[in-house]
């Protein structure tokens, strides 16, 4: 038995602070977790944002979190996986290796192999099996809104001195220190922010300071969503909205909607922050069927590639890393050569069009049938199955129900958003560390240590079984 976890036990009985040497031997494991997210803060060079085969250092931290995984699962000190959970999470496997295998140059293949590995098990395995209770859990999601404060921070001086991406001439998009090249890398991280602390400031389960704090925090994020000027970000971000805010209640709902419609009216109306800008981008929303730019032709014009590979190859697709040597063979004469990007310290670049800009058919395309439903199939699990225990009466899924709201919320968001953006650059990582945090809600006792059935409580100083 750890003896660190017995004396913070014994010290949360005795009503002591807890010794911050006894927390960290107790809750090492998931310091690779924290760098995981947080090491997205730090700047990449030019153009290894998006670069193919690059590892950043947040993708080492996460492999460092897969193999202190492993090295405590030969220990016996994670818990144990249900079938459902083995299932969901090992399935995947079978199917990218199909693809793999499958592909007209396998080996070209394999390096798609590792990553799908990397961001759809390895890492969600890794925080379900280490993870022990809500309050790790919670640990993990506030890193989220740490790294969404700092890039928006960045994101929103970007604008102010116009050192940002370049957007319709000028270099005012706010894109962090991701750079032009990964222009959704930031309002990817601070949307993930903002639905963290909007879920947390919803939740009773949490103090009425920490509330407060969570929604200071959720304001303070708009900003910098909306001078991304990513509509996909905010298309996603009200919908991963608007699930948190309707399992938390219609009554905090109506209020948090008031609050929030009430700021964006004074920035955008009162102070003018990229008003015209942001009225033209969110008209833009509703003109990609009449009359799309040319981002959105392009998209269209790859998902119709992409369909097309796949009525060719049904079942398996044309294999992993094969939609760009594809490509050409099924998309029309309407698609462009790629995008331009500019600005954020960055010249002129213009960034080839590799993907079809939707997971979905780019796993269909890519993986077939069977890809699909290995991984869609698995997704779709664990939606219904966290939605289920956020809403049955379970007295230790209420005491952790911002844990369930964050979980949710951020899962409902990635798979909005994989309906027009797909897996590419630095925060690709994040998408398996919101699958992992999803599966925990959704498959795991919320109260339970290592095994599944571990409770930890105090008696006489010391943690037992």
């Amino acid at each position: 038995m750890s003896l660190a976890v017995s004396a913070s036990a014994a010290a949360r009985v005795r009503g002591a602070a807890p010794d911050p040497r006894e927390l960290l031997r107790a809750h090492w494991p998931l310091l690779p977790l924290v760098a995981t997210v947080l090491l997205l803060l730090v700047p990449l060079p030019a153009g290894d944002a998006t670069a193919s085969g690059k590892v950043g250092p947040a993708d080492a931290a996460s492999l460092l979190l897969v193999l202190v995984c492993a090295l405590r699962a030969l220990r016996g000190e994670v818990r144990r996986l249900s079938p459902l959970g083995a299932l969901v999470l090992g399935l995947p496997v079978a199917g990218l290796a199909v693809a793999t295998a499958t592909a007209g140059d396998p080996y070209a293949a394999l390096p798609g192999f590792v990553r799908y590995l990397q961001v759809f098990v390895l890492v969600p395995a890794a925080l379900v099996l280490l993870v022990r209770d809500a309050r790790e859990f919670r640990l993990a999601a506030w890193c989220f809104v740490v790294l969404a404060l700092v890039q928006g921070a960045v994101g929103v001086v970007q604008y102010a001195t116009h050192t940002g991406a370049s957007y319709q001439g000028e270099d005012i998009r706010a894109v962090g220190t991701f750079g032009p090249g990964d222009v959704m890398g930031m309002a990817t991280v601070v949307a993930y922010g903002l639905i963290v602390a909007t879920a947390a400031s919803l939740s009773p389960a949490l103090p009425r300071a920490s509330r407060r704090v969570a929604t200071g925090c959720a304001l303070a994020l708009v900003l910098p969503l909306v001078l991304s000027f990513s509509r996909g970000a905010w298309i996603a971000t009200a919908g991963a909205g608007l699930v948190v805010l309707l399992l938390a209640g219609v009554r905090r709902a109506l209020t948090v909607l008031v609050a929030l419609t009430a700021l964006g009216v004074v920035l955008v109306g009162g102070f003018g922050v990229g008003s015209q800008m942001v009225a033209e981008r969110l008209t833009s929303i509703t003109q990609v069927g009449s009359a799309p730019d040319q981002s959105v032709t392009d998209r269209y014009t790859m998902w119709a590639a992409a369909s097309s590979m796949w009525q060719e190859h049904p079942a398996t697709g044309v294999g992993l890393k094969g939609f760009p040597a594809h490509r050409d063979g099924h998309a029309t004469l309407g698609l462009s050569s790629g995008s331009d990007t500019a600005g954020a310290g960055q010249g002129y670049v213009r960034q080839p069009l590799l993907s079809p800009h939707n997971m979905y058919l780019l796993i269909l395309g890519e993986q077939g049938l069977v890809g699909l439903v290995a991984l869609a199939g698995g997704w779709a699990v664990l939606l219904v199955a966290g939605l289920r225990r956020a809403l049955r009466p379970d007295p230790v899924g209420r005491r952790a129900r911002d844990c369930g709201l964050i979980a949710l919320g951020l899962f409902v968001w990635q798979l909005t958003d994989f309906l027009y953006a797909d897996i590419g650059g630095p925060s690709t990582v994040l998408t398996g560390v919101i699958i992992g945090l999803a599966a925990w809600w959704a498959l795991t006792d919320t109260g339970a240590g290592p095994g599944g059935a571990v409770r930890w409580r105090a008696r006489e100083g010391a943690a037992v079984r």
